[in-house]
């Protein structure tokens, strides 16, 4: 299964982007989309920015995601696994 991380762009050169997510920092391909900006959501997979998101729609997946992590730790620590 391949996951789209929602991601903020805070930096452009060239066709590179710094995208942050949740204060983590990685570099990302920006050759897949039109126009690109300081500010955009983007969803990134495989070290590509290949969509433009809204922001409440960015920041809904991410509360989503921390939210199944949190429920697999917890059941992770039932079962003994952590």
């Amino acid at each position: 299964m391949c996951l789209a991380i929602p991601s903020r762009v805070v930096k452009i050169e060239n066709d590179m982007a710094v995208i942050d997510v949740d204060g983590v920092r990685r570099e990302a391909s920006l050759l897949l989309l039109e126009d690109p900006q300081v500010g955009d959501w983007v969803i990134v997979h495989a070290g590509f920015a290949i969509h433009k998101i809204d922001e409440i729609v960015a920041r809904e997946s991410l509360d989503i995601l921390r939210e199944s992590a949190a429920v697999v730790e917890q059941a992770q620590h039932k079962k003994g696994g952590i």
